[in-house]
Protein backbone atom coordinates (compact mmCIF):
# COMPACT_ATOMS: atom_id res chain seq x y z
CA UNK A 1 0.00 0.00 0.00
CA UNK A 2 1.22 3.38 -0.20
CA UNK A 3 0.70 5.80 2.52
CA UNK A 4 1.02 9.42 3.09
CA UNK A 5 1.32 11.04 6.30
CA UNK A 6 0.89 14.95 6.88
CA UNK A 7 2.10 16.39 9.62
CA UNK A 8 1.65 20.62 10.42
CA UNK A 9 3.86 20.58 13.36
CA UNK A 10 7.08 21.72 13.02
CA UNK A 11 8.75 20.64 15.90
CA UNK A 12 11.14 17.87 16.94
CA UNK A 13 9.84 15.59 19.70
CA UNK A 14 7.80 12.34 20.48
CA UNK A 15 4.91 12.64 17.56
CA UNK A 16 7.12 12.92 15.30
CA UNK A 17 9.51 10.47 15.88
CA UNK A 18 6.44 8.22 16.19
CA UNK A 19 5.51 8.99 12.41
CA UNK A 20 9.03 8.23 11.16
CA UNK A 21 9.60 5.08 13.31
CA UNK A 22 6.35 3.85 11.81
CA UNK A 23 6.88 4.84 8.15
CA UNK A 24 10.06 3.19 8.46
CA UNK A 25 8.32 -0.04 9.81
CA UNK A 26 5.55 0.09 7.05
CA UNK A 27 8.58 0.70 4.53
CA UNK A 28 10.08 -2.97 5.83
CA UNK A 29 7.53 -4.66 5.40
CA UNK A 30 6.91 -3.76 1.82
CA UNK A 31 4.84 -0.73 1.58
CA UNK A 32 5.88 2.90 0.36
CA UNK A 33 5.32 5.68 2.66
CA UNK A 34 5.12 9.50 1.75
CA UNK A 35 5.43 12.71 3.93
CA UNK A 36 3.83 16.35 3.80
CA UNK A 37 5.21 18.32 6.22
CA UNK A 38 5.18 22.24 7.27
CA UNK A 39 7.90 23.85 5.63
CA UNK A 40 10.73 24.40 8.42
CA UNK A 41 10.07 21.16 10.30
CA UNK A 42 12.76 19.18 11.24
CA UNK A 43 10.39 16.31 10.17
CA UNK A 44 11.57 17.06 7.03
CA UNK A 45 15.58 17.14 7.34
CA UNK A 46 14.70 13.31 9.54
CA UNK A 47 12.57 11.60 6.74
CA UNK A 48 14.93 12.80 3.72
CA UNK A 49 17.58 11.35 5.66
CA UNK A 50 16.13 8.14 6.19
CA UNK A 51 15.22 8.27 2.53
CA UNK A 52 11.89 9.36 1.99
CA UNK A 53 9.90 11.53 -0.45
CA UNK A 54 9.09 14.56 1.27
CA UNK A 55 6.81 17.32 0.42
CA UNK A 56 7.16 20.78 2.57
CA UNK A 57 4.24 22.42 2.32
CA UNK A 58 2.51 25.61 4.19
CA UNK A 59 -0.16 24.42 6.31
CA UNK A 60 -1.37 27.73 7.76
CA UNK A 61 -4.40 28.53 7.46
CA UNK A 62 -3.94 31.62 5.64
CA UNK A 63 -2.36 29.61 2.44
CA UNK A 64 -4.90 26.55 2.64
CA UNK A 65 -6.04 26.86 -0.83
CA UNK A 66 -2.89 26.45 -2.30
CA UNK A 67 -1.66 23.71 0.57
CA UNK A 68 -4.90 21.80 -0.28
CA UNK A 69 -4.16 21.73 -4.49
CA UNK A 70 -0.76 20.56 -3.69
CA UNK A 71 -1.75 17.35 -1.47
CA UNK A 72 -4.50 16.54 -4.33
CA UNK A 73 -1.61 16.64 -6.42
CA UNK A 74 0.31 14.36 -4.33
CA UNK A 75 -1.98 11.92 -3.38
CA UNK A 76 -2.55 11.47 -7.81
CA UNK A 77 1.04 11.45 -8.66
CA UNK A 78 1.60 9.00 -5.48
CA UNK A 79 -1.54 7.02 -5.80
CA UNK A 80 -1.49 7.29 -2.55
CA UNK A 81 -4.09 4.64 -1.02
CA UNK A 82 -4.64 6.04 2.38
CA UNK A 83 -3.72 8.87 4.31
CA UNK A 84 -2.84 9.48 8.14
CA UNK A 85 -3.06 13.14 9.85
CA UNK A 86 -1.52 14.06 13.10
CA UNK A 87 -2.34 17.75 14.40
CA UNK A 88 -5.25 20.33 13.80
CA UNK A 89 -4.57 21.80 10.49
CA UNK A 90 -2.94 19.26 8.44
CA UNK A 91 -6.48 17.05 9.88
CA UNK A 92 -8.48 19.98 8.22
CA UNK A 93 -6.51 20.40 5.07
CA UNK A 94 -5.73 16.72 4.58
CA UNK A 95 -8.95 15.87 5.38
CA UNK A 96 -10.86 17.53 3.12
CA UNK A 97 -8.13 16.78 0.27
CA UNK A 98 -8.72 13.28 0.94
CA UNK A 99 -12.35 13.22 1.09
CA UNK A 100 -11.98 14.89 -2.42
CA UNK A 101 -9.70 12.50 -3.67
CA UNK A 102 -11.86 9.50 -2.15
CA UNK A 103 -8.75 8.26 -0.01
CA UNK A 104 -9.56 6.66 3.55
CA UNK A 105 -8.45 8.68 6.67
CA UNK A 106 -7.21 7.77 9.87
CA UNK A 107 -6.04 10.98 12.51
CA UNK A 108 -3.55 9.63 15.03
CA UNK A 109 -4.08 11.87 18.14
CA UNK A 110 -0.76 11.97 19.94
CA UNK A 111 -1.84 13.91 23.00
CA UNK A 112 -4.35 13.33 25.78
CA UNK A 113 -5.82 16.65 26.14
CA UNK A 114 -9.26 17.14 25.74
CA UNK A 115 -10.39 17.68 21.97
CA UNK A 116 -13.06 21.00 20.99
CA UNK A 117 -16.39 19.95 21.51
CA UNK A 118 -19.12 20.35 19.09
CA UNK A 119 -18.98 20.81 15.77
CA UNK A 120 -15.19 21.12 15.36
CA UNK A 121 -14.24 17.19 17.06
CA UNK A 122 -17.80 16.05 14.85
CA UNK A 123 -15.57 17.36 11.55
CA UNK A 124 -12.02 16.73 12.90
CA UNK A 125 -12.61 13.01 14.14
CA UNK A 126 -15.96 11.86 12.58
CA UNK A 127 -16.83 13.35 9.28
CA UNK A 128 -12.87 13.51 8.41
CA UNK A 129 -11.47 10.36 9.65
CA UNK A 130 -12.41 7.25 8.93
CA UNK A 131 -10.30 5.49 12.13
CA UNK A 132 -9.18 7.68 15.06
CA UNK A 133 -6.04 6.27 16.32
CA UNK A 134 -4.70 7.28 20.20
CA UNK A 135 -0.85 7.10 21.63
CA UNK A 136 -3.05 6.01 24.92
CA UNK A 137 -6.16 4.37 25.79
CA UNK A 138 -7.57 7.06 28.57
CA UNK A 139 -8.82 9.34 25.80
CA UNK A 140 -10.37 6.89 23.85
CA UNK A 141 -13.82 7.25 25.63
CA UNK A 142 -13.92 11.20 25.47
CA UNK A 143 -13.37 10.64 21.51
CA UNK A 144 -15.87 8.84 20.58
CA UNK A 145 -18.39 10.89 22.88
CA UNK A 146 -17.30 14.08 21.70
CA UNK A 147 -17.31 13.54 17.68
CA UNK A 148 -19.66 10.56 17.76
CA UNK A 149 -17.90 8.16 16.30
CA UNK A 150 -18.12 4.83 17.55
CA UNK A 151 -15.30 2.60 19.64
CA UNK A 152 -15.14 0.08 16.98
CA UNK A 153 -13.42 2.86 14.70
CA UNK A 154 -11.33 3.61 17.67
CA UNK A 155 -7.79 2.28 18.89
CA UNK A 156 -5.43 2.85 21.37
CA UNK A 157 -2.16 1.84 19.74
CA UNK A 158 1.25 3.35 22.03
CA UNK A 159 4.29 3.88 20.48
CA UNK A 160 6.65 1.22 20.90
CA UNK A 161 10.05 0.97 21.72
CA UNK A 162 12.46 -0.67 19.74
CA UNK A 163 15.13 -2.86 21.27
CA UNK A 164 18.19 -3.23 17.95
CA UNK A 165 17.75 0.92 18.40
CA UNK A 166 18.55 0.82 21.97
CA UNK A 167 22.34 0.18 22.05
CA UNK A 168 24.66 0.91 24.80
CA UNK A 169 27.52 2.72 22.95
CA UNK A 170 28.96 3.79 25.93
CA UNK A 171 28.44 2.24 29.50
CA UNK A 172 26.59 3.81 32.59
CA UNK A 173 29.80 4.76 34.23
CA UNK A 174 31.03 6.84 30.81
CA UNK A 175 28.04 9.07 31.47
CA UNK A 176 28.44 9.56 34.94
CA UNK A 177 31.90 9.99 34.96
CA UNK A 178 31.01 13.01 31.82
CA UNK A 179 28.41 14.42 34.26
CA UNK A 180 30.93 14.46 37.58
CA UNK A 181 29.33 11.56 39.27
CA UNK A 182 30.80 9.18 41.51
CA UNK A 183 29.22 5.27 41.14
CA UNK A 184 28.40 5.51 44.77
CA UNK A 185 25.68 8.40 44.00
CA UNK A 186 22.03 7.68 44.60
CA UNK A 187 20.68 8.71 40.70
CA UNK A 188 17.41 9.84 39.87
CA UNK A 189 16.88 11.19 36.68
CA UNK A 190 13.88 12.30 34.08
CA UNK A 191 14.30 12.29 30.49
CA UNK A 192 11.87 14.93 27.68
CA UNK A 193 12.05 18.02 25.56
CA UNK A 194 11.34 20.47 28.42
CA UNK A 195 8.30 22.25 28.13
CA UNK A 196 6.40 23.80 30.87
CA UNK A 197 4.07 20.46 31.44
CA UNK A 198 6.60 18.06 31.82
CA UNK A 199 6.88 18.37 35.49
CA UNK A 200 10.38 19.52 35.72
CA UNK A 201 9.59 22.36 38.18
CA UNK A 202 8.28 20.07 40.62
CA UNK A 203 11.64 17.50 39.91
CA UNK A 204 13.55 20.65 40.95
CA UNK A 205 11.19 21.08 44.02
CA UNK A 206 11.94 17.43 45.15
CA UNK A 207 15.59 17.45 44.65
CA UNK A 208 15.38 20.61 47.11
CA UNK A 209 13.04 18.47 50.14
CA UNK A 210 15.98 15.96 49.64
CA UNK A 211 18.80 18.08 50.11
CA UNK A 212 20.12 16.87 53.13
CA UNK A 213 20.21 13.52 51.39
CA UNK A 214 23.53 14.53 49.95
CA UNK A 215 24.41 10.80 48.35
CA UNK A 216 21.09 11.26 46.02
CA UNK A 217 21.55 13.16 42.96
CA UNK A 218 19.25 14.25 39.97
CA UNK A 219 19.63 14.57 36.41
CA UNK A 220 17.44 16.00 33.37
CA UNK A 221 17.93 14.50 30.50
CA UNK A 222 17.03 16.54 26.95
CA UNK A 223 16.85 19.67 25.50
CA UNK A 224 13.74 22.30 24.78
CA UNK A 225 13.72 24.99 27.56
CA UNK A 226 16.26 24.65 29.71
CA UNK A 227 16.80 27.74 30.46
CA UNK A 228 13.80 28.51 32.64
CA UNK A 229 15.07 25.25 34.78
CA UNK A 230 18.22 25.94 34.97
CA UNK A 231 17.41 29.30 36.44
CA UNK A 232 15.24 28.00 38.93
CA UNK A 233 17.85 25.20 40.00
CA UNK A 234 20.44 27.65 40.63
CA UNK A 235 17.99 30.15 42.70
CA UNK A 236 17.30 27.02 44.54
CA UNK A 237 20.74 26.30 45.38
CA UNK A 238 20.94 23.11 43.87
CA UNK A 239 24.14 23.16 42.25
CA UNK A 240 25.82 19.56 42.68
CA UNK A 241 23.12 18.14 43.11
CA UNK A 242 20.95 18.54 39.92
CA UNK A 243 22.24 18.20 36.03
CA UNK A 244 21.35 19.03 32.96
CA UNK A 245 22.80 16.89 30.33
CA UNK A 246 21.39 19.21 27.66
CA UNK A 247 20.12 16.69 24.22
CA UNK A 248 21.64 13.52 23.54
CA UNK A 249 21.29 11.96 20.18
CA UNK A 250 21.64 8.60 21.92
CA UNK A 251 20.54 9.04 25.25
CA UNK A 252 20.48 5.25 26.40
CA UNK A 253 23.62 5.07 28.59
CA UNK A 254 21.75 8.17 30.41
CA UNK A 255 19.32 5.76 31.11
CA UNK A 256 21.20 2.96 32.34
CA UNK A 257 23.12 4.86 34.87
CA UNK A 258 19.83 6.13 36.81
CA UNK A 259 18.54 4.65 39.76
CA UNK A 260 15.54 5.93 39.48
CA UNK A 261 13.33 7.34 36.49
CA UNK A 262 10.61 9.64 37.26
CA UNK A 263 8.17 11.60 34.72
CA UNK A 264 6.08 14.42 36.73
CA UNK A 265 3.79 15.32 33.30
CA UNK A 266 0.83 17.48 34.47
CA UNK A 267 -0.77 17.53 31.04
CA UNK A 268 -1.00 16.32 27.27
CA UNK A 269 1.61 13.08 27.65
CA UNK A 270 0.42 9.68 25.77
CA UNK A 271 2.53 7.06 26.34
CA UNK A 272 6.05 8.53 26.55
CA UNK A 273 8.46 6.81 24.80
CA UNK A 274 11.40 7.87 28.19
CA UNK A 275 9.60 6.22 30.48
CA UNK A 276 9.05 3.14 27.78
CA UNK A 277 13.11 2.84 27.22
CA UNK A 278 13.88 3.45 31.34
CA UNK A 279 11.04 0.64 31.76
CA UNK A 280 12.68 -1.51 29.47
CA UNK A 281 16.43 -1.24 30.63
CA UNK A 282 14.79 -2.43 33.86
CA UNK A 283 15.05 1.15 35.88
CA UNK A 284 11.96 1.93 38.97
CA UNK A 285 9.50 4.07 37.32
CA UNK A 286 7.90 7.53 39.87
CA UNK A 287 5.63 9.04 37.32
CA UNK A 288 1.84 10.75 37.52
CA UNK A 289 -0.79 8.73 36.43
CA UNK A 290 -1.53 11.80 32.97
CA UNK A 291 -2.21 10.24 29.87
CA UNK A 292 -1.18 7.01 29.14
CA UNK A 293 1.97 7.34 32.10
CA UNK A 294 -0.47 5.08 34.52
CA UNK A 295 -0.55 2.24 31.83
CA UNK A 296 3.81 1.79 31.84
CA UNK A 297 3.98 3.51 35.84
CA UNK A 298 1.84 0.61 37.23
CA UNK A 299 1.28 1.53 40.94
CA UNK A 300 3.55 -0.94 43.52
CA UNK A 301 4.43 -3.45 40.13
CA UNK A 302 6.47 -1.40 37.97
CA UNK A 303 6.85 1.87 40.15
CA UNK A 304 5.12 4.44 42.23
CA UNK A 305 2.48 6.71 41.08
CA UNK A 306 2.52 10.19 42.52
CA UNK A 307 0.02 13.14 42.21
CA UNK A 308 0.52 15.57 39.51
CA UNK A 309 2.74 18.98 41.53
CA UNK A 310 2.97 16.75 44.48
CA UNK A 311 7.06 17.12 44.99
CA UNK A 312 6.57 15.68 48.56
CA UNK A 313 4.92 12.62 47.44
CA UNK A 314 8.06 12.72 44.82
CA UNK A 315 10.83 12.90 47.75
CA UNK A 316 8.84 10.29 49.48
CA UNK A 317 9.02 7.84 46.80
CA UNK A 318 12.73 8.44 45.62
CA UNK A 319 13.55 8.07 49.80
CA UNK A 320 11.60 4.37 49.73
CA UNK A 321 12.93 3.29 46.27
CA UNK A 322 16.50 4.51 47.85
CA UNK A 323 16.15 2.63 51.12
CA UNK A 324 14.92 -1.02 49.15
CA UNK A 325 16.87 -2.55 46.14
CA UNK A 326 15.02 -5.52 46.61
CA UNK A 327 11.95 -3.33 45.90
CA UNK A 328 13.87 -1.78 43.25
CA UNK A 329 15.14 -4.87 41.37
CA UNK A 330 11.29 -5.97 41.58
CA UNK A 331 10.11 -3.31 39.53
CA UNK A 332 12.97 -3.05 37.08
CA UNK A 333 11.81 -6.84 36.02
CA UNK A 334 8.39 -6.29 36.13
CA UNK A 335 8.91 -2.87 34.06
CA UNK A 336 10.82 -4.47 31.48
CA UNK A 337 8.85 -7.34 31.04
CA UNK A 338 5.51 -5.61 30.85
CA UNK A 339 7.38 -3.41 27.56
CA UNK A 340 8.21 -6.58 26.51
CA UNK A 341 4.50 -7.72 26.71
CA UNK A 342 2.47 -4.83 25.27
CA UNK A 343 5.34 -1.84 24.09
CA UNK A 344 7.35 -3.10 21.24
CA UNK A 345 7.78 -1.28 18.09
CA UNK A 346 6.46 -4.45 15.85
CA UNK A 347 3.31 -4.23 17.85
CA UNK A 348 2.64 -0.94 16.78
CA UNK A 349 3.45 -1.51 13.36
CA UNK A 350 1.37 -4.74 13.39
CA UNK A 351 -1.31 -3.03 14.46
CA UNK A 352 -1.21 0.29 12.31
CA UNK A 353 -0.80 -1.91 9.56
CA UNK A 354 -4.07 -3.86 10.43
CA UNK A 355 -6.14 -0.47 10.62
CA UNK A 356 -5.15 -0.05 7.03
CA UNK A 357 -5.42 -3.01 5.84
CA UNK A 358 -8.82 -2.74 7.69
CA UNK A 359 -10.05 1.01 6.31
CA UNK A 360 -8.41 -0.41 2.32
CA UNK A 361 -10.59 -3.81 2.82
CA UNK A 362 -14.05 -1.46 2.94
Amino acid sequence: MRILHLEASPGWGGQEIRILREAEGMRERGHEVFFAVMQGGRLIEEACKAGFTVYALNFHKIGWPLCLMQILKILRRHQIDIVNTHSSLDAWIGGIAARLGFRPIVRTRHLSTKIKGGLNSRLLYGSLADFVVTTCASILPMIAQQSGKCLEKCASIPTGVDPAKMNIVRSSMDFREQMGLRKSDFLVGTACFMRSWKGIGDFLKAADLLRHELEIKWVIIGGGHSEIYREQAKTLGLEGLVFFSGHLEDPFSALRALDVFALLSTAHEGVSQAILQAAFLEKPLIATNIGGLGEVCLDGKTGIQVAPYSSDQVARAVLLLKKDASLRLAMGRAGKKLVEEKFILDQTIDKMETVYNRLLSL
